[in-house]
């Protein structure tokens, strides 16, 4: 097996999965810089490249292979539908793009013997089609108050979710039921990070916080509070609120109630 030797801490947290679950809160509290916009690194986002894969070499992790492939090891999990703690293995081939078939370890289909002289060219598959469906069955509430100062835009690897703006402190809560995969700062410009996961194909997330009142493994309710709103990897107090269906990022107020 080959462990995520560096993976943000997400690897050794992880690993004591089992324990966490039963554990109270932890309070990991961050001030902002007296300067936060000089601070300020702005979120890392993965470029994805259709149609292309690669195969795990011995030595390699997960956050090894998203670096070299532009991509953040975030993304690279979700897309393969890899768990914590994001074991990988010699052989088993990641997609580096979402949808289609997850997680499998194949071999290349054999080819017939080219002709002596001949060219090869490599056809990459064609991706499947990411299917997002118009509802869902997760009942969604809104994780702050406050107002939408950045919509979601599809297409724009800059724009996943939505940012809520308010005051530093004020509560963030669950948007759902769930368990707590994530709770940590690992992940460039998204601060203090908070990652629940409702089933197994829907995921939210909340960053910039001031304060994480979660562990990894803890099992969440809809509106309990989970974290405390702050500008940590932001320029102003808010909240930058996702909603993933199968790793891919949907416009959230798609299915967050009318207010």
């Amino acid at each position: 097996m080959i462990g995520g030797m560096r993976l943000y801490r997400i690897a050794i947290a992880c690993c004591t999965l089992a324990l966490l679950a039963a554990c109270g809160r932890s309070h990991v509290t961050r001030e902002p810089a007296a300067n936060a916009s000089a601070g300020e690194r702005p979120v890392r986002v993965s470029q994805p490249k259709y149609g292309a894969t690669v195969v795990v070499q011995r030595g390699q992790n997960v956050y090894r292979i998203a670096t070299e492939n532009g991509l953040t090891a975030l993304d690279l999990a979700l897309w393969n539908d890899i768990p914590p703690p994001y074991t990988i293995h010699p052989g088993q081939r990641l997609r580096l793009y979402p949808g289609g078939q997850r997680g499998v370890a194949t071999r290349p289909a054999a080819r017939p013997p080219a002709k002596p002289g001949a060219p090869v060219v490599a056809k990459p598959a064609a991706p499947a089609p990411v299917v997002i469906p118009a509802t869902s069955n997760i009942g969604w509430r809104w994780p702050a108050d406050g107002v939408v100062v950045a919509r979601f835009a599809n297409g724009d690897p800059t724009r996943q979710g939505v940012d809520i703006a308010g005051k530093g402190g004020q509560p963030v809560r669950a948007a759902a039921d769930g368990v707590v995969v994530y709770s940590g700062s690992g992940l460039v410009g998204y601060g203090e990070l908070v990652i629940l996961k409702h089933s197994d194909q829907w995921l939210s997330a909340y960053g910039h916080n001031r304060a994480r009142l979660v562990n990894e493994g803890q099992l969440v309710k809809a509106g309990q509070q989970i974290a405390e709103m702050g500008r940590s990897g932001a320029s102003r107090d808010m909240l930058h609120f996702e909603i993933r269906y199968n790793g891919k990022p949907v416009d959230p107020q798609q299915y967050l109630p009318k207010r």
